[in-house]
């Protein structure tokens, strides 16, 4: 991301494209504790500066600090809002990823119960690239892609790995209040350095021809046309 020229007070900017639509409409939105936050008018999303990202080993420890536990029937609850109207969506018997599955992919042990075949990736606890080679009928996101540092590519890249006709399922607190984001606990979390608004998604979809759907809150699915299916 490119630099703010003069003080965050200022808001001026230099040259500065969005992370997600390339959009030249970023501008500075708030300095929270010597915190940086820029704000795209084009798409919606809102973007840490890239100065704050945390580096590979501290981000790994605040994962570690997670407990999420497969036999949690808090968070399988919680994980049943992604699932269960993605399987209202799906076809039986389908191929999926679990992308960004954390150090324990419960959700795709999940989806594996509702009768799909999983594969899951995570760049700290699963890094093996041998996932992202194959193309699957649905990939998952949950709680994943407020993570992504570059989530053009990373969206270019699940666009890649998905057949013609398959789902894009997103889990991921949207904002909705600018007045509240300041003592939003979405923000507070320090690995989180994209928060995505509704329309944020609208334009992700279009970028790439997908259709998209909000089944309920915080959760999106999205999928590539195919001529021969109905869109979810």
């Amino acid at each position: 991301m490119a630099r703010k020229t003069g003080t965050p007070e200022t808001k001026a900017v230099e040259a500065a494209d969005c992370l997600i639509c390339q959009s030249s409409a970023l501008r500075h939105f708030l300095r929270i504790n010597e915190r940086d936050y820029w704000r795209c008018d084009a798409c919606g999303a809102t973007f840490l500066d890239s100065r704050h990202w945390l580096n590979a080993e501290d981000e790994r420890a605040q994962y570690m600090l997670h407990e999420n536990r497969a036999e949690d029937p808090g968070y399988r609850k919680f994980l049943g809002r992604l699932a269960n109207p993605l399987c209202d969506a799906l076809k039986p018997s389908q191929m999926g990823l679990d992308y960004g599955c954390g150090p324990i992919p419960v959700l795709a042990m999940m989806l594996e119960e509702a009768g799909h075949t999983m594969a899951h990736y995570d760049p700290f606890f699963h890094d093996d690239p041998r996932p992202l080679e194959r193309c699957y009928d649905f990939v998952t996101a949950s709680e994943t892609v407020e993570h992504f540092y570059h989530p053009a590519q990373e969206f270019e890249r699940l666009d890649e790995i998905l057949k013609p006709g398959g789902c894009l399922a997103i889990m991921t607190c949207f904002q909705t209040d600018d007045a509240r984001f300041a003592d939003w606990h979405y923000r507070r979390d320090l690995t989180h350095v994209v928060f995505y608004a509704e329309r944020t998604f609208e334009v992700i979809a279009a970028i790439h021809g997908w259709s998209c759907r909000f089944p309920t809150k915080d959760i999106v699915l999205m999928q590539k046309p195919d001529s021969t299916d109905k869109t979810i």
